[in-house]
């Protein structure tokens, strides 16, 4: 093809693209402080944007950011002070500068005859030249993610602190650490692989990850996104993070805000590297976050504030000649991958894979597999990444210098963690119940202490009883309720009695004056007089008279009150010395209330035959009488 023909052939394509997307121009000369965030070179329509961007106290990136700052591309990985700044030099070069003046990044496009800049709505940052044409892009050279419309070929790499992420000419996508290590590796049908001419990697917008080739009747899908073709302005992109997995993300247009939707790695302990040479990478009981730690005691943090900057030996193996001996850890895997696997591996059984790495100088730790395969790996001093899980069918041996410093099991920890939230449980309990005991404990003295004297409270008893008295039903009153209904028996004891404060009475003697004060009360006709003054109003006399005088045969007074005679209660017969009123009150009660005798029952009372039924109807309610106390 001549160069005319090329030549005008990449000026149309130029153009095509500028129609596409529509750009800002950004003029020669023109440039961005990182002490004013606010400051940016922005698209057409303000989807995409290039500013300085804030990550920590003193930190500061040039960036190109989805709209809400969500960064997808970055001039370089180092970060620059809050008197960096960003210039499009008149020469044509893009150049990342820190406050002290030093280049932290340059685009090489000096004296290439670079007009302008422009972003455009697709996110791609672009340096054109005196025609128009892309002398230098944001697409061509990515850093740790890739948008939709961008295409990612074998030449390009993503890179992420020491991991990155390339496409390889059969197909295959690889991450690898350190640039050495492929500890990922999606590989396509073998058939496809050996007729592969130009794979490109594309996301599309939807979410889905796919490889074009032209020599493909279609597409090569990857990977889909969880959310892919739903909602609407919604930005999803591929990003290698700093913890070495490559993820698609999702970003609503301004929420500023990302969402994971799929991973390369199911299991981040399996990312080598994870938590630094000699770290361990494992779960804790929620299962959500990997977390780093060291293998035993043997072992401090490198770094106290990151754990996933790895372990070091307390003791160096040099320092302790004659007593290295191999620590075990169960359900651990040391992680071996491509191209370890050619010089690391062994068919050995459990014991000679712990003591062959024991007495070689150059083995620093083994793992023995006991998944039926006989691997065992022994692993050299310059980088070795654990991974623990109790799933694990492996055991690994560390060398260490004597003796060996076990770390507290993680199953104990969990154990003695719940004993000791129970204990915590148990006493709360306690504390809850004894508060409200002693709570309720004063609430009942102070109730006493207040009312325990009060005519209110402790007459309210007499009330009810003498109600009841009324109504005909038995009633039964205590000595210090017929103490207050009679004002403490003042009536019948004198003014004498009456002013001797310390004059003491016994509660036996006091209802024997009761029944005679109350008798001689009803001779006089004063009915009203022995009722309690507080229930004067709401008793029916005539009913008070009718109470008084039930009980008694058919005679117009009650008799005068006489000692009282107990029948005496032998055995299955009962023998009663009494009047007949009270023979015929009994008979009454036990009538009203005993349940009918059985044949098998010999309970006789000696008296003889009971009174009429209207005399048994008066004799339902008991006398008014005084109770024994004995």
């Amino acid at each position: 093809m001549p160069p005319e023909t090329s030549q005008l052939s990449l000026t149309l394509l130029s153009l095509t693209l500028l129609f596409i997307f529509s750009s800002a121009t950004i003029r020669l000369g023109s440039t961005l402080y990182a002490s004013n965030l606010n400051a940016s070179w922005s698209s057409p329509n303000g989807t995409f944007s290039v500013s300085f961007i804030q990550d920590g106290p003193s930190a500061y990136f040039a960036a190109i950011s989805y709209a809400g700052g969500v960064p997808v591309w970055k001039a370089s990985q180092r970060a620059v002070d809050s008197s960096g700044s960003f210039h499009l030099l008149s020469s044509g070069t893009l150049r990342l500068v820190n406050g002290s003046g030093a280049t932290v990044w340059d685009s090489s496009t000096e004296n290439r005859n670079v007009s302008s800049a422009s972003i455009d709505d697709s996110g791609n940052l672009v340096l054109l030249g005196n025609n128009s044409v892309s002398v230098w892009s944001s697409f061509d050279n990515p850093s740790d993610t890739i948008v939709p419309s961008q295409n990612f070929t074998t030449r390009k790499v993503l890179e992420s602190g020491k991991y990155s992420f390339t496409l390889l000419q059969s197909g295959n996508l690889t991450l690898k650490w350190n640039n050495s290590i492929i500890y990922w590796n999606n590989s396509l049908n073998s058939s496809i692989e050996s007729n592969l001419t130009s794979p490109v990697l594309r996301l599309q917008s939807i979410g889905i990850l796919s490889i074009v080739d032209p020599t493909l009747p279609s597409a090569v899908i990857v990977a889909y996104s969880s959310d892919y073709a739903e909602g609407s302005d919604i930005l999803r992109f591929l990003r290698l993070d700093t913890d070495g997995n490559l993820r698609i993300y999702s970003s609503a247009r301004g929420s500023g805000t990302t969402t994971k939707r799929w991973a390369a790695v199911t299991d981040q302990c399996q990312v080598f590297g994870y938590c630094g040479n000699m770290g361990i990478c494992s779960y804790n009981d929620t299962g959500s976050d990997p977390v780093c730690g060291c293998p035993s005691q043997n072992f401090e943090l490198v770094d106290a504030n990151d754990s996933k900057q790895g372990c070091k030996r307390k003791v160096e193996i040099e320092d302790c000649p004659g007593s290295a001996t191999m620590l075990e850890l169960p359900h651990t895997k040391f992680l071996t991958f491509a191209p370890e696997l050619t010089s690391q591996v062994f068919f050995v059984g459990i014991s000679a894979c712990r003591l062959n790495c024991l007495v070689t100088g150059s083995c620093v730790a083994s793992t023995s597999l006991s998944d039926g395969t006989g691997l065992c790996y022994l692993k050299t001093p310059d980088f070795v990444s654990g991974f623990e899980n109790p799933a694990l069918p492996s055991t690994s041996y560390v060398k260490v210098c004597g003796p060996v410093l076990p770390n507290p099991s993680s199953n104990m920890q969990v154990l003695d963690d719940r004993k000791s939230w129970r204990l915590r449980a148990w006493i709360v309990v306690v504390v809850v119940v004894a508060t409200l005991l002693v709570l309720v404990a004063l609430e009942g003295g102070l109730w006493y202490w207040c009312c325990r004297n009060s005519p209110k409270f402790g007459g309210l008893s007499a009330q009810y009883a003498l109600l009841e008295y009324a109504s005909g039903a038995p009633v039964q009153f205590s000595y210090k309720e017929l103490e207050r209904s009679t004002k403490g028996f003042k009536e019948k004891l004198g003014a004498g009695v009456s002013g001797r404060r310390n004059f003491e009475v016994s509660p036996e003697t006091n209802r024997k004056k009761f029944s005679l004060w109350a008798y001689e009360e009803f001779e006089k006709g004063n009915v009203k007089g022995i009722v309690d003054k507080r229930l004067a109003e709401d008793v029916d006399i005539e009913q008070v008279m009718r109470a008084i005088q039930e009980g008694i045969m058919e005679i117009e007074r009650p008799p005068a009150p006489k000692a009282f005679t107990e029948g005496s209660v032998s055995g299955p017969s009962m023998n009663m010395s009494s009047n007949f009123s009270a023979v015929s009150t009994f008979a009454a009660s036990a009538s009203a209330s005993a349940p009918a005798p059985s044949s098998s029952s010999s309970l006789q009372i000696g008296v003889s035959p009971l009174p009429s039924d209207r005399n048994l109807e008066r004799t339902s309610s008991s006398l008014l009488r005084p109770s024994n106390p004995n």
